[in-house]
């Protein structure tokens, strides 16, 4: 084995972090510990080195703390699922992962809990009655509607694993901007900031496609951060492996090539922004808070990843030899 040290990602955004960081901190293994989310050793290990309320505090910076906290316990939900899903091989069973993402839809939708249900299913109803209790019904189904995309996407990304299926880079592409979680980080950017969005502006093709493109980049960098542990766990499902199979490129390459893909994105995001036009002095002042939210995701983002021990050899790859 030898390594390969990955060039700098572009990031042109300010870091910033929330003024409630250390209180996060303590909160959030109070959180996980009271529903009991942390099932064995090695996925209380796993949290406790990810450090997830840096990524909250980093990609929220303006956030208020009761809303910080919520967040953080979503953020904490999905990353303790994740793990539980890798450590009892769920997330190679999508048969098995779709029944547990269909509970757990109709939990977010007012089912009542169950005593067969998973702990998580209760710490989920916990999340969804706080979110209730700041935001309307119609955010929150908004909210829903991504997560419902989240868990499809998931459950797809489950079957490539079981059959180590590499898809063509279109379709990952396409998948990633659903596997990543994104759409519904990028729904809290609304919650945090209290905004209201006119309909006619989640229909905005300018808009819609900045939301995509945050996606993009957000979900590209953890591929490139996160290849060497999805390699060595014969994970199919990321940027470089789909790049390297689908090319016919030596890993160096495909590494070098997904770190330009995300570069490029965030210029494109970046020119993209200039062209947006004015719809009226209150509309823009809102818009200016949603793309500086985007920005702030970005780089939060990033910085956790650098931050972060989540992912164990954050700077190099451990690339086979040819």
């Amino acid at each position: 084995m030898n390594q390969f040290t990955l060039p700098q990602l572009y990031c042109p955004f300010p870091s910033q972090i929330n003024k409630h960081v250390d209180v996060l901190e303590n909160y959030a293994l109070e959180w996980v510990l009271r529903f009991n989310l942390l099932k064995n050793k090695a996925v209380a290990r796993s949290f406790s080195k990810s450090q997830f309320f840096l990524l909250t505090a980093r990609c929220y910076p303006y956030c208020e703390l009761e809303e910080l906290k919520i967040i953080n316990d979503w953020v904490s939900w999905m990353m303790t699922f994740d793990d539980l899903c890798d450590e009892e091989y769920i997330g190679k069973n999508p048969s098995l992962l779709q029944v547990y993402y269909t509970r757990f839809v109709e939990i977010l939708q007012g089912s009542e809990l169950r005593n067969s249900d998973l702990a998580h299913a209760y710490a989920l109803r916990d999340i969804r009655d706080r979110l209730l209790q700041i935001e309307s019904v119609k955010w929150y189904d908004y909210f829903v509607q991504s997560i419902e995309g989240f868990f499809n996407g998931c459950v797809q990304e489950a079957a490539n694993k079981a059959h180590r299926n590499v898809p063509d880079v279109d379709t990952y592409i396409r998948m990633r901007s659903l596997t990543g979680g994104m759409e519904h980080f990028l729904d809290l950017i609304d919650f945090c900031n209290h905004l209201i969005i006119p309909e006619f502006l989640r229909e905005n093709d300018s808009l819609k496609q900045l939301r995509l493109m945050a996606n993009n980049i957000a979900s590209w960098c953890n591929d490139i951060f996160s290849a060497s542990k999805e390699i060595a766990i014969g994970d199919v499902n990321n940027l470089i492996i789909v790049l390297a199979y689908n090319q016919e490129l030596p890993l160096e390459q495909a590494i070098q090539r997904a770190v330009e893909m995300h570069d490029q994105e965030i210029r494109n995001m970046i020119a993209l922004e200039a062209s947006i036009p004015s719809f009226g002095e209150e509309i823009d002042a809102q818009v200016a808070k949603y793309i500086s939210g985007l920005h702030s995701w970005i780089r939060g983002n990033l910085d956790w990843h650098c931050q972060s021990r989540r992912y164990h050899d954050i700077e190099k790859l451990q690339l086979a030899k040819s």
